[in-house]
């Protein structure tokens, strides 16, 4: 990055034959994994823009999910809490968002119908984002998760609000941190996604995420060893408090990018407040490489992106493969380093 820009390309893959005299080196990571007859060699030639990734939100109920899969999005976000399905039975992971606890389509069905697609549709395959509302609907879908996020080929990212954040939040229950960790802990491959709670909307011009919620979102990561696993880390930050908050937020991720590889999640609620150029400063900072961009259309197209601050075009292109492969590439170097230890 240059002058604040990012340079907008992509990473190179290449699949390779096994050479059993290969050395590991800084440039490549080679991984042979149960004797298989191929390894992946990713090399990195240049950054993937992030910001080009499109998203479906709250896909929580069945017509919802089959707009989603019919479209050309990446990834679809959808909200779990245990409630019942179709207003019958026993409470189990449904598709809704609080306050609602009633939903056509149950989390096992989202997965399949998902998988489904993504077995008949694979160069329209959609990765998934999974947002836990309670510490106790995460922990009833464990054994879902445990079934099915090994059979995903795309990105897999387990969400929760794990510490209380701006504006003075106190009506949201965080998720448990601990316990969350402890069970995401099951699934490598997944993408983190850890948050704050917020209160934020269109009267609200004042609000930053403190020195103090970040350094207790870094201890959360630092007491439950998370750095140890090594996971993918996404922190979403709301879009007109993040605006405000570069110092903390550079802060952040240059901490946790020490052990974990991390970026930031942009997101915003409809008719939410936003310095649109305070949050233009801070994507450009970080660059297109490190930013998610899940935001309403009308904020989207105030941002601007596509001139980029020295007026050159910013790509595009869907990074949803670099996303992907750079996933599975952090997964299967952990199981290749496991190996090594063993």
């Amino acid at each position: 990055m240059q002058n604040g820009v990012s340079n907008n390309n992509f990473h190179s893959y290449h699949i390779l034959p096994i050479d059993k005299d290969s050395d590991f080196n800084a440039n490549a990571t080679q991984l042979n994994l149960y004797n298989q007859s191929l390894i992946i060699k990713m090399t990195l030639s240049d950054k993937a823009n992030l910001t080009a990734i499109t998203w479906a939100h709250a896909v929580n109920s069945q017509q919802e999910l089959s707009e989603a899969l019919n479209s050309d999005i990446n990834m679809i976000e959808a909200d779990i809490v245990l409630g019942k399905l179709n207003n019958t039975g026993d409470d189990l992971p449904v598709m809704a968002h609080p306050p609602a606890n009633s939903s056509d389509l149950s989390l096992t069905e989202f997965m399949l119908r998902i998988l489904e697609h993504n077995e008949a549709h694979d160069e329209d395959a959609k990765g998934v984002k999974l947002d836990f509302k309670s510490i106790e609907v995460f922990e009833g879908s464990l054994n879902i998760l445990s079934e099915l996020i090994p059979l995903m080929t795309q990105p897999v990212w387990l969400n929760a609000d794990i510490i209380r954040g701006p504006v003075n939040q106190t009506s949201t229950v965080p998720v448990d941190p601990e316990r969350f960790f402890a069970g995401a802990a099951k699934f490598e491959s997944a993408v983190l996604s850890i948050g704050w709670t917020t209160r934020w909307g269109a009267n609200f011009t004042d609000g930053a995420y403190t020195e103090q919620q970040i350094d207790e979102m870094l201890l959360a990561i630092k007491n439950n060893n998370v750095t140890a696993k090594q996971h993918p880390i996404t922190f979403p930050v709301r879009a007109g408090i993040a605006a405000n908050s570069l110092e903390q937020l550079h802060a952040l991720v240059a901490a946790v990018n020490e052990t974990n590889e991390s970026s930031l999640t942009i997101w915003s609620s409809a008719g939410d407040f936003v310095d649109v150029p305070k949050l233009r400063q801070l994507i450009f900072s970080f660059g297109f490489e490190r930013v998610y961009l899940d935001v309403p259309a009308d904020l989207a197209d105030q941002l601007e992106l596509e001139r980029g601050e020295t007026g050159s075009a910013a790509s595009r292109l869907p990074s949803l493969l670099s996303f992907s492969v750079v996933s599975a590439c952090l997964y299967l170097t952990s199981m290749w380093l496991n190996r090594i230890r063993l």
